[in-house]
């Protein structure tokens, strides 16, 4: 034990955790812990044991720690063990080691963590000291991690190399378990902090020191509260120990350490490596003085300094110049000659500049990083001057998919107004504007705060646009559709090109523009089956021309002087392209693994602009969602089934099953499901290839009704519900999607949706008649119980309302909802109409049918939906209504608690020279 005079007791157990002794493990090979099967131990200390696991659920490699089995009966222990699981579950962060899971099984409290490929900075440190670069890199990450902690109210308290794992995408910080609410006081806490465990003594008495003392902040050791300071202090013997391979306080003895750390300075880091960086330096000085008031205050303006350390690499500041007084008799000459030599100093600095920056250009490696965004990205587009990003994700605040306006390198996104429902944006040339689809139309925006959103044209599910220097915007209106062009300000859309039928072409989508503003690049495209047809194509803004460039299943995007950017099997692939002839080399370089992509729109989320980096999101795609019911106040009262990639539920005729569609992992195949409310059993109805979309009941149940392009065009088929029988198309394709939006309650009919107009079908004699024929789009028609009246969502006014109409002749119309309305339900007994509101809440409005009137009263708001993105342009049910509607079967969106970060590459050229 150690005492020092005016300090806190730190026993010798406590400065050294226990050495790791694999005999000594709790858990073996195979055992279970909930559905989690330990593989092999990784690692023990005096607070905890931690093993390589498999989720058995997930089939993912996973990190499980565990308290020890001499801490398992100690109250003390599980409380900190709790405190380390919330203060991770907080921290959502790339650089911070995720939290999945925490569990308790046979009395063995576990938490589940995210399994970190790569070595521990003390491990790295082993080696030596880390070069300049990645010193930077590393020491900025490990910021940017520490600032979420303590803009999240969480101080590390141990913060050290060995809890700072250097993986393949980064630094991440670990064990939380000292971790600690922030406090916003910055005097003395009387409170006395709790020591480190130790396997001999578990719990010691507290009024000790916490963590491990080679890095902690003297306030710390002098038994003073620890805030966010005390981390900063911590971080600066961590960059000098990064810059250095030595410790920034070393002694002979512990107690000689401690008084280093209290009352003496570190060597200056330029006397053990000269070429260090001045800025560098200073900020490392600047973490580790002795007075907390004196410290840089936050671990954001340590990255700055970073950053800017990493600007200013080695330079040492400018050289002194004796002054000469050209005013006296040799002044003259002086002057003539102090000139000669400027103009040859000036010609010299310039040329050797210059050789200096291009070298320096051509040599500089590709660099990759992350950049933080609070949310799941859906999708992306990058500025033309590459420095900010249009990003589609989930907004709380009005739940709903908004586009963010993010600037690479800054701590927060700003929300753009007036672009709810938007997605796939693309900027104008000068990067004032942004242009989206929301609501059935092309629209446009002002970058900066989304304020004077316009509308330019219908556009029913749009497929991508790109805005050219010549004054068009170039777009893809609907699912199966070629592209047109229109001014910005608006106009009729001209036809540009048209999906060829002969190659199995659905659809021309995604177009990017060449240096030349006339010339295009775009993903033709089939969702038939057939998607090796699928390649990337050059066209142009007359129609004219059409020229195959390569064989791929995702957008493509061009990158000056000379480079095309494609996904290929979870990676980002870079090839070298003439602009002019439209050649490709045959060699590949794969940039980036794992990029996020759409398989149900060939959509890849990565972009980039000119000769600016490459930004590209990881993940899985598509969010899963879970059908859960609600009561009319928005009270969860059962989930039905497991998460998945599910859409467009229905309830059967007598409540007892659910008919559904489900996406598989690949994408690239729909099929439905019914499944049983009491059993909670799931039976498949089709099997594919292709897409089988938006069932329907028939009024007894026996029979579902789809749309299915198994046949690699569009038709509506119906099918046994228990799964008997053939598919039996009823509705066969017209060249265009077909799918089907009700059935009548007599069974006589069935409500189409056909080429993008709402029709009927007669089951007596399969006639079909055009029903509420416009010019606008008309969605999710819906019989009346009684069968004698429409409800629909159309876009006429502007935004999606919900009317009535009369069936079968379609004459006349009710207006039901006010300031936007879409998917209406109606209750069976015909007294209520339900539909969702603009901002998602479903809505109830009482109504009352006779043979010729219809009428409707005031919507009132029941609760607020959380939906999911659709998934397809035929995602068009989010809820479906019991029948006395007391219950809401709601597609829930389920929000993933560790979203991965958007990554960003510098320099990719380099990567692609080699």
């Amino acid at each position: 034990m150690l005492a020092i005079p005016g300090l806190l007791t730190i026993k010798d157990a406590e400065v050294q955790p226990p050495a790791y002794n694999p005999a000594a493990v709790a858990l073996t090979s195979g055992k279970r812990l909930g559905p989690y099967e330990i593989l092999s131990p990784l690692g023990a200390g005096g607070m905890g044991e931690v093993y390589r696991a498999r989720d058995t659920r997930l089939d993912r490699t996973v990190a499980i720690k565990i308290l020890p089995i001499h801490l398992s009966d100690k109250p003390e222990a599980k409380e900190r063990f709790e405190r380390e699981a919330k203060a991770i579950s907080s921290l959502n962060h790339p650089n911070i080691c995720h939290l999945y899971d925490v569990g308790e099984q046979d009395g063995v409290s576990y938490l589940v963590m995210e399994y970190l490929e790569g070595e521990t900075l003390s491990d790295r440190l082993r080696k030596g000291p880390l070069p300049l670069d990645q010193l930077l890199r590393y020491g900025t990450e490990i910021c940017e991690g520490l600032e979420k902690a303590h803009r999240s109210g969480v101080v590390h308290r141990d913060l050290k190399p060995g809890n700072i794992m250097l993986t393949k995408t980064g630094a991440k910080l670990m064990d939380f378990g000292l971790a600690k609410p922030a406090k916003t006081s910055r005097a003395p806490s009387s409170g006395l902090t709790q020591t480190v465990a130790s396997a001999n003594d578990p719990l010691t008495a507290e009024g000790t020191v916490v963590g491990t003392f080679q890095y902690m902040a003297p306030e710390q050791l002098e038994g003073h509260e620890a805030d966010a300071r005390s981390d900063i202090f911590a971080l600066g013997a961590v960059l000098y120990e990064m810059t250095t391979g030595q410790r920034a306080f070393e002694g002979k003895t512990t107690a000689s350490t401690i008084a280093a750390i209290l009352a003496g300075e570190p060597k200056p880091i330029s006397a053990i490596l000269p070429m260090t960086p001045p800025a560098l330096e200073r900020v490392v000085k600047s973490c580790l003085a002795k007075d907390p008031d004196e410290r840089i205050q936050t671990a954001h303006d340590v990255k700055l300094q970073l950053k800017w350390a990493a600007e200013s690499g080695s330079q040492t500041g400018a050289a002194s110049v004796t002054p000469v007084a050209l005013n006296t008799p040799s002044g003259t000459w002086a002057k003539f000659v102090l000139g000669l030599l400027g103009a040859f100093l000036l010609a010299s600095i310039s040329l050797g500049l210059g050789m200096w920056w291009t070298a320096t250009r051509e040599s500089q490696p590709t660099m990759y990083f992350n950049s933080a965004v609070p949310f799941a990205v859906d999708d992306l587009a990058l500025s033309p001057d590459g420095r900010r990003v249009a990003i589609v994700a989930y907004s709380e605040d009005v739940s709903k998919y908004v586009i963010w306006n993010y600037e690479i390198g800054s701590r927060i996104a700003t929300r753009l107004a007036g672009t709810e429902d938007g997605e796939h944006p693309f900027w104008s040339p000068d990067g004032r504007y942004l242009a989206f689809f929301a609501k059935g139309k092309l629209k446009r925006t002002d970058a900066s705060s989304g304020a004077s959103t316009q509308i330019v044209c219908d556009a029913p599910h749009g497929r991508g646009g790109a805005w050219s220097s010549t004054g068009y915007i170039l777009f893809t209106p609907d699912t199966f559709s070629g592209f047109y062009k229109i001014p910005p300000g608006g106009g009729t859309p001209v036809a540009v090109t048209e999906p060829d039928r002969n190659r199995m072409e659905q659809s021309n989508r995604w177009p990017t523009f060449l240096p030349d503003g006339k010339h295009f690049l775009y993903l033709a495209a089939n969702f038939g089956g057939a998607i090796e047809k699928n390649a990337i194509f050059v066209g142009s803004l007359d129609g004219n021309e059409k020229r195959f460039v390569l064989s791929a299943d995702s957008n493509v995007a061009y990158a000056d002087p000379g480079y095309l950017f494609y996904w290929k099997d979870g990676s980002l692939i870079g090839r070298r392209f003439d602009p002019r002839t439209y050649a490709v080399s045959a060699d590949t370089v794969t940039l980036a693994d794992g990029v996020q992509y759409f398989p149900q729109t060939d959509l890849a989320l990565f972009a980039t602009a000119g000769s600016g980096p490459l930004v590209f999101q990881t993940g899985k795609g598509v969010d899963k969602s879970q059908f859960i019911w609600f009561d009319r106040s928005g009270k969860q009262v059962g989930t039905i089934g497991p998460q998945g990639w599910f859409a467009n539920p229905k309830v059967s005729p007598d409540g007892s099953r659910i008919a559904f569609e489900q996406t598989d992992r690949d994408g690239r195949h729909v099929d439905i499901w019914v499944l049983g409310l009491a059993s909670g059993g799931m039976n498949r109805l089709t099997f594919g290839p292709g897409l089988n979309e938006q069932p329907v009941w028939s009024p007894e149940g026996t029979q579902i009704a789809f749309g299915s392009n198994q046949t690699s065009a569009w038709g509506v088929s119906v099918k046994n519900s228990d799964g008997s029988g053939m598919q039996n198309e009823i509705v066969p394709s017209t060249g265009g999607r077909e799918g089907v939006w009700d059935w009548s309650p007599d069974g006589k009919y069935q409500l189409l949706l056909e080429n993008g107009k709402t029709k009927y079908r007669s089951a007596a004699d399969g006639k079909v008649t055009p029903l509420l024929d416009s010019k606008w789009d008309i969605r999710n028609g819906q019989f009346s119980p009684d069968g004698k009246w429409i409800a629909y969502s159309t876009n006429e006014t502007g935004t999606w309302e919900i009317f009535v109409s009369p069936f079968p002749s379609g004459n006349g119309k009710w207006q039901v909802s006010r300031g936007g309305g879409e998917e209406p339900r109606w209750r069976r007994d015909g007294k209520e109409l339900f539909f969702l509101s603009a901002d998602s809440k479903i809505m109830a409005v009482p109504v009352k049918m006779t043979d010729n009137n219809f009428e409707s009263g005031s919507p009132a708001a029941l609760f607020q939906a959380h939906l999911r993105q659709p998934i397809s342009a035929m995602d068009v049910v989010s809820y479906d209504v019991s029948a006395d509607g007391q219950k809401f079967l709601v597609n829930t969106k389920m929000v993933d608690p560790n979203p991965a970060p958007m990554s960003i590459i510098l320099n990719w050229r380099a990567q692609m020279e080699k």
